[in-house]
């Protein structure tokens, strides 16, 4: 069944993204004064930020919901058009020379950037559930070998969420007994809108011939060969004429992802200390009142290629902690003071890291940054511990929120293997996830 509207959706979608930024900005500037329209730098502000969102967004397409269905995909176009935006609003001002208020572009930004993460996620979860209802779905013709036909609409039946169904298949040798004109009859009377080439092995005449059919009567085509792969990186990449498939993506950041990472984890820190400070001051006057000696607690700590840098925390433990050397806390650590349980249950002595983040030592997803001492130790057990040092490390990570905090060597080695897997899947899909999983851990105080 197909859903007939669904040509208007990039548009919708590129108006409601207009629509969220004006509103969180007019969020953040009645947040800070009632008079925010008479006042000359919040009007420029406005301005600035239409003019330069509109072109960006549509430059950078952030607003195209491609199929497969995938989230992290919209999102990371999403966060190279604000990363620009912000380049551009910043600049305008430092030239124009306005002082505009720190707090209201912050806020700005921590609201657009919330919003638009769930108007996507509400999207996607819509689309998600019409099409498993039978809607908004595309229908395919799929020509080639029988067996990776086979495999396609397997793939296709198991995932209703893609939205296509298939409603015709030509063999190999079907297609070249089939004219042209039977071809052509054969996509207007299933209403085709893509086809699927699946081959061992190409003949490019025939190949040629199948896209002048699709290129006459506006179809897309796809290419399907026989290749599985174990790893979710592969990448098409056109050399003039000549596609080529990079398979063996390098697992460490690429710039984009260095953009969008850092992007998050600037707003997503500047945000948590400044809707944080109630807290913050809370926890510190705690500590300082229940157990004597400083409120913040730094530790040397190895970072992305092995350089080191300072770690904060709350201070959850006595300050004759490590008198005889490096130990790892165990389970009712004599060292950990009253309060310092509290805080390491609910991972509140982690929250200072944001200033770390801040800083660019740490990110707020990655392996938990150790010791040189430990890492020495972990190293001879599991030498594919070094690959970790690649990134950065993060406050909370998928071993962390799986795992927990590690008691010996034993324990960090197989908790090393969680992180090895988000080593493959920097996403910010799974950043969220893990985001949300050490928000339940928090709240129900599971942190050891």
């Amino acid at each position: 069944m197909n859903f007939r509207y669904s040509k208007y959706l990039p548009v919708s979608i590129y108006l409601s993204d207009i629509l969220l930024l004006n509103l969180s900005l007019l969020i953040a500037v009645n947040s800070h004064s009632t008079d925010w329209n008479y006042n000359n730098a919040s009007f420029i502000v406005f301005i600035i930020s239409n003019l330069s969102w509109v072109p960006l967004s549509y430059i950078s397409r952030s607003f195209i919901v491609h199929r497969p269905l995938v989230l992290s995909d919209n999102l990371n176009r999403f966060f190279v058009t604000l990363t620009y935006h912000l380049i551009v609003l910043f600049a305008s001002l430092f030239f124009m020379e306005l002082e505009a208020s720190r707090y209201v572009i912050l806020l700005y930004l921590l609201i657009f950037f919330t919003s638009i993460i769930l108007h996507r996620s509400m999207l996607f979860f819509s689309l998600d559930y019409l099409r498993k209802k039978g809607f908004n779905h595309r229908s395919i013709l799929i020509l080639g070998d029988q067996k990776i036909a086979e495999r396609l609409k397997n793939n296709f039946v198991a995932h209703p969420e893609y939205g296509y169904d298939q409603n015709g298949y030509l063999s190999t040798d079907e297609l070249t007994k089939c004219s042209d004109q039977q071809i052509t009859e054969l996509i207007h009377k299933n209403s085709t809108s893509e086809i699927y080439v699946c081959y061992k092995e190409i003949d490019s005449c025939l190949m040629e011939r199948v896209i002048n059919i699709c290129e006459k009567n506006s179809v897309k085509i796809n290419v399907v060969s026989d290749l599985l792969l174990n790893s979710a990186y592969a990448k098409l990449i056109n050399y003039g004429t000549l596609p080529i498939l990079n398979l063996s993506r390098f697992n460490s950041e690429d710039f984009k992802l260095k953009v969008l990472k850092r992007g998050f984890d600037l707003s997503f820190s500047a945000g948590v200390m400044i809707s944080g400070i109630p807290l913050f001051a809370v926890i510190m006057v705690v500590t300082k009142l229940t157990s004597k000696g400083p409120i913040f607690y730094k530790q040397t700590r190895v970072g992305k290629n092995g350089k080191p840098f300072y770690i904060y925390k709350f201070r959850s433990m006595r300050t004759d902690a490590e008198h005889s050397g490096p130990q790892l806390a165990k389970k009712d650590d004599p060292r950990v003071t009253s309060w310092g349980r509290v805080m390491r249950k609910t991972r509140l002595d982690e929250l200072p890291q944001f200033y770390n983040v801040l800083k660019g030592d740490m990110s707020i997803v990655g392996p938990r940054p150790e010791r040189q001492h430990f890492i020495e130790k972990i190293i001879e057990k599991a030498p594919r511990y070094s690959k970790l040092l690649s990134i950065k490390p993060g406050i909370t990570s998928i071993g962390q929120v799986k795992y927990g905090y590690a008691e010996n060597i034993d324990e960090m080695v197989r908790r090393m293997r969680f992180d090895l897997v988000y080593l493959n899947n920097q996403k910010l899909k799974v950043d969220l996830s893990v985001i949300l999983q050490t928000v339940k851990v928090m709240v129900q105080a599971k942190g050891k």
